[in-house]
């Protein structure tokens, strides 16, 4: 069975902190986030905006997009964010 996968960019707020991760269900995974439950990080620092994702057919896919996306500079993940988003919102509500 094929599971989808996506890769993620949370952010603390504007020129905040940003957290890159992968998942399979990326709702339940932000619910998680907001509830500082699975990654120390995130629950440490605030990181629960939803700023950027990207869908993948295959979750082995969005892994290794996950795993190129976290050796990016900083800034172009702030460049890959601001293009589709440039306010920063929260993406949260376009999932529901």
């Amino acid at each position: 069975m094929k599971r989808k996968g996506y890769v993620y960019i949370l952010a603390s707020r504007k020129n905040g902190t940003l957290y890159t991760g992968v998942t399979s269900d990326l709702a339940r995974r932000l619910l998680e986030h907001e509830h500082g439950i699975g990654s120390q990080f995130t629950a440490k620092y605030n990181v629960k905006r939803l700023v950027w994702y990207e869908e993948y057919e295959l979750v082995t896919t969005a892994i290794t997009r996950e795993k190129t996306i976290k050796k990016w500079p900083r800034q172009w993940k702030i460049n890959a964010i601001e293009e589709i988003n440039p306010d920063l919102d929260n993406l949260k509500s376009w999932l529901l």
